[in-house]
């Protein structure tokens, strides 16, 4: 009787043959369309270019590894395909398969070909990762080509230089609708909201361009769209033609009641508040506001903390809390001598030669905290330096002994420093101007450079817990302009401290400083 396996009939089996990967590490994209030996550059600039490839795969184990695909490369308004790089284990194989080939083929192989219908199969490398794109094209955008708009994204796109400084913001007619074109395609009604009956069709001109950068996520989110509850439809009428229109208005939105300002290149000077301050006057403490306003006819400019100081904690608070009453009675210098203070209405502080003592100078804390303070932090800031008592009260001052404030920015006329008051009441020719300058005000170079050197020694020493004596300064002023103002800005001081020269020390020792003085800042807040 013959056994089971020789009915059958038997089987010999043998292990399948090891074969070596080559080291090689390929990376490969599933490109969503077709794409033929001869349109492979092609497909690559849709992807950016080999640069965007590189940049992509070498961040293939981040979460911000992505590719873009764009069917319309020359197109900066067409909405990209989003793509993600996937880690992948797969191995790219060289498959051959064997075919019989025909007689008088010069590409025949004259040796013997092998069975036909053979493969053979070959390891290239590994394919580690894996670039995929599984979201659907959405809606394209096609604005009008000739749009300013559209004109000043190609001027961009193409580094036009003239074009972009040509470009003026086109303006608003509120025309939002135009005849159709006849041959245009036709849109359900129900989506264009047009009725069905309308005699001459309508497109809109809302032009409504796309934004420069789309969302990654691909899958519909739920709106919910409602409109603005604060909108309220109102009834304006065009100066021009006289026309009513309606128009949808925001009428809580936000208004700024910040005070006016002025740049030093200014013919004139401001002489009232904005219109949104001004309706807001009978909405504020009138008690408060007269004798701010009584305060700024003694003394025409002020600095925010000195203006605050001059009241009691509480109105100071009430003050810095309001918004409205410093934009009531003076406007602020962006730039020149006077940058950042608040000037009376109607005067003009370059045209005064007294309003020297009103200048500012003001030195940089190159070693301040780079950590911005939290709202808290602020608002405690705030609160103790209008309930600090007496000692607040002349945080605006410099005296040459006392050091109220590790912020050196002070008015002229608040400095009360022997020596330099001496330096700063000079009437010699020689140290003031004819004219007002946009850098040193009434001053000369030489003279108001000469009282920084002082200012900036002193207030060094203060910080380092030392009294300047007249004999250092003296010594300062009789060396040459140049190296006395190098001496003042040396960087003596130890690590944690303040040094407030601009530009005293190399960025990589301000940041090495400001990192230590934050690390021993943060040891001393543990318990």
């Amino acid at each position: 009787m013959a056994s089971p396996s020789s009915a059958v009939g038997t089987t010999t089996s043998s292990p399948a043959p090891e074969i070596q990967i080559p080291p090689v590490r390929v990376y490969s994209v599933e490109y969503p369309g077709y794409v033929q030996p001869t349109s492979v550059p092609e497909a690559v600039r849709t992807l950016g270019g080999q640069q965007a490839l590189e940049k992509a795969f070498r961040k293939s184990s981040r979460p911000d590894a992505f590719l873009e695909l764009r069917y319309r490369p020359d197109n900066p308004f067409a909405h990209p395909i989003a793509g993600e790089v996937v880690q992948t284990n797969s191995i790219l194989l060289k498959v051959v398969k064997r075919r019989r080939k025909r007689v008088g083929d010069a590409s025949a192989d004259e040796e013997d070909p092998g069975p036909v219908g053979e493969y053979t199969v070959e390891p290239v490398g590994l394919i580690p990762g894996t670039a995929r794109f599984r979201g659907l094209a959405d809606y394209q955008y096609n604005p009008d080509p000739e749009d300013p708009v559209s004109k000043l994204r190609m001027a961009m796109e193409d580094l036009d230089v003239d074009a972009i400084r040509k470009f003026v913001i086109p303006e608003e007619k509120e025309d939002y609708t135009a005849p159709r074109d006849p041959d245009a395609m036709v849109i359900d009604p129900e989506l264009s909201g047009e009725p069905s009956t309308a005699t001459v069709k309508m497109k809109s001109k809302m032009r409504a361009f796309p934004p420069p950068l789309f969302s990654r996520i691909s899958i519909p989110q739920q709106y919910n769209f409602k409109a603005n509850p604060n909108s309220r439809v109102v009834t304006v009428v065009d100066e021009t033609t006289g026309v009513e229109k309606k128009r949808y208005v925001n009428k809580d939105r936000w208004k700024g009641y910040g005070p006016v300002t002025a740049l030093y290149p200014d013919s004139g000077v401001p002489t009232e508040p904005t219109d949104v301050v001004a309706q807001m006057k009978n909405s504020i403490n009138s008690d408060i506001q007269k004798a701010l306003a009584q305060k700024f006819t003694q003394r025409p400019i002020w600095t925010r903390t000195a203006i605050l100081n001059q009241f009691t904690p509480a109105e100071a608070r009430e003050i810095h809390n309001s918004k409205i009453h410093l934009p009531l009675v003076a406007y602020v210098f962006q730039d020149g001598p006077w940058r950042d203070t608040f000037v009376r209405f109607g005067y003009d502080p370059r045209k005064d030669i007294n309003a020297r003592f009103y200048q500012r100078l003001y030195f940089r804390n190159a070693n301040h905290s780079i950590v911005r303070p939290s709202v808290t932090e602020r608002r405690q800031d705030v609160r103790s330096s209008t309930e600090g008592g007496e000692d607040k009260k002349f945080s605006h001052i410099f005296d040459g002994v006392r050091l109220n404030t590790e912020t050196a920015a002070f008015q002229l006329c608040d400095i009360h420093d022997k020596m330099l008051k001496q330096m700063i009441e000079s009437t010699n020719e020689e140290d003031l101007r004819d004219e007002c300058d946009a850098t040193d005000g009434w001053y000369t170079s030489q003279a108001i450079e000469r009282i920084k050197i002082i200012l900036r020694h002193k207030f060094f020493q203060l910080l380092q817990g030392h009294v300047a004596t007249e004999g250092e300064c003296e010594a300062l002023l009789n060396e040459p302009l140049s190296k006395a103002t190098m001496k003042s800005r040396a960087p003596k001081l130890r690590m944690g401290k303040h040094n407030m020269a601009k530009g005293a020390m190399p960025p990589e020792e301000l940041a090495a400083m400001r990192l230590h003085a934050q690390l021993q800042k943060n040891m001393q807040k543990r318990p």
